[in-house]
């Protein structure tokens, strides 16, 4: 086991890995910009190591002052969290090159799965079912309306290296082809310096369901159940549930064993979570992220599992200390992503937190780096925290959640806060009735 990790991020998901490096025994150090200095992160954690200035390119995103970084601390493993340099697979290859443990997957499978063309096609060969489409990038807008045209509109156009919602477009006629094409063309370049893009079958009212897993070097493979992520903006998660509402324990099974058989042929290590969109009763892969998810707690929460502490377990070469019979899921869990932003217009607000109380009682978590007095820099993203609850059955994690989002108070900025009050008071949410497009619509409806 490792003595001592190197925690290359910050915020709310650097304090929780600290957290689960401590209850393991395992010395931290803390890596932080100077607009960072005084981040929780750093306060909690055994050593800290400035890498530079404010822009994350700078700093966080700084490979060579991260290897410094560690060779002057004598950290034996990074943990990138989510974000920054989480999938770069030229990261991880260059901290094994040093001699550090990556605590992530093998590089292979983070370039693989980085590139969504090669994704979808190794992952259709694998046995996961995936969205018709083109099979790879698409060239001339000739070639694309002949694809279009096959697939039937309306047609999603992706970025091949896309992620977060940027260069992604939608064409609901053939009228529509050309500018939704040079568009996500254009966002894919500013964005990922690659402009290619694909396409796929747009579906009208899917959800979004993912299916976490983890693998050991001994080629042992389990999921920890679905994620219902299917409230979004711009492609962007607000709330997660695990388990859906939409899916029941056969469904449940039957395609965590889809998914568990294809990473054990693929020889997959560490923690992963495979994206579907769901309509009809049918899954459809969108894509595999190679990280830890910002949502991991509520699957956490309904099995009882540290994600944390067996990534770190499996990257010090540890095989996993259960089996899928031995995984059992209890009641239900949500989690509302808690943004310095305005809750209707989703405008960043940064700035001096003036007052902070967090919800208790049962069943009630909050993720968060935050404290009064901190103010919250403008150079990152704006997720503040993560009010995670749990309850024996949806209805009650609803009530738990409607509660613990009264009490919780965060003064001096703007944030998301006011939208998830209104939010778990709507018949729809109640009911468990709504798809990836529910949220914009609702927003529109009230003028956002």
């Amino acid at each position: 086991m490792f003595e001592k990790i190197l925690i290359a991020n910050r915020g709310e998901i650097a304090l929780r890995i600290n957290r689960a490096c401590k209850e393991m025994g395992i010395a931290t150090v803390a890596v932080h910009s100077t607009a960072d200095a005084d981040a929780m992160h750093v306060r909690l954690a055994d050593e800290s190591v400035c890498i530079g200035p404010p822009p994350a390119a700078q700093s966080y995103l700084n490979i060579p002052a991260l290897i410094s970084a560690c060779e002057i601390t004598g950290a034996q493993a990074i943990h990138p969290g989510y974000g920054f340099l989480s999938e770069n697979a030229r990261f991880a290859e260059i901290v094994k090159e040093h001699g550090i443990a990556f605590i992530g997957p093998l590089p292979e499978h983070i370039r693989l799965m980085g590139d969504k063309i090669a994704a979808k096609q190794a992952v259709k060969d694998l046995g996961i079912p995936t969205v018709p489409g083109s099979g790879g990038a698409v060239g001339s807008d000739e070639e694309a309306a002949r694809v279009a045209a096959e697939i039937g509109y309306p047609v999603l156009i992706k970025a091949t290296a896309g992620g977060g919602g940027r260069g992604m477009k939608v064409a609901n006629k053939p009228a529509d082809l050309k500018l939704a094409l040079t568009t996500a063309r254009a966002e894919a370049k500013t964005a990922f310096a690659n402009d290619a893009v694909y396409m796929e079958k747009y579906l009208q009212k899917p959800r979004h369901i993912e299916i976490q897993v983890l693998a050991d070097a001994s080629g042992r493979v389990v999921h920890l159940g679905e994620r219902d992520c299917s409230l979004q903006r711009r492609h962007q998660k607000v709330w997660e549930e695990a388990g859906s509402p939409a899916l029941n324990a056969v469904q449940r099974e039957e395609i965590g064993a889809v998914v568990t058989r294809a990473l054990e042929k693929l020889g997959y290590l560490g923690a992963g979570t495979i994206e579907f969109l769901y309509e009809d009763g049918r899954f459809f892969f969108i894509e595999m992220n190679t990280r830890l998810q910002v949502e991991h707690p509520v699957s956490e929460a309904i099995t009882g599992i540290d994600i944390v502490r067996e990534q770190i377990r499996i990257a010090s070469g540890l095989p996993l200390e259960i089996e899928q019979k031995d995984i059992t899921f209890s009641g239900h869990a949500i989690e509302c992503r808690i943004n310095a932003e305005n809750p209707f217009t989703f405008q960043p607000s940064p700035g001096l937190i003036t007052q902070f109380h967090t919800p208790g009682g049962l069943g009630v978590r909050f993720d968060s780096a935050i404290y009064a007095g901190y103010r919250i820099p403008p150079y990152y993203d704006s997720l503040a925290g993560k009010l995670i609850v749990h309850g024996k059955s949806r209805n009650e994690c609803l009530m738990r959640l409607r509660r613990a989002l009264d009490e919780l108070v965060v003064g001096g900025i703007e944030t998301t806060i006011p939208l998830f009050q209104q939010l778990v008071r709507e018949t729809d949410i109640i009911d468990g009735n709504y798809n990836i497009h529910w949220l914009e619509h609702y927003l529109a409806k009230k003028g956002a």
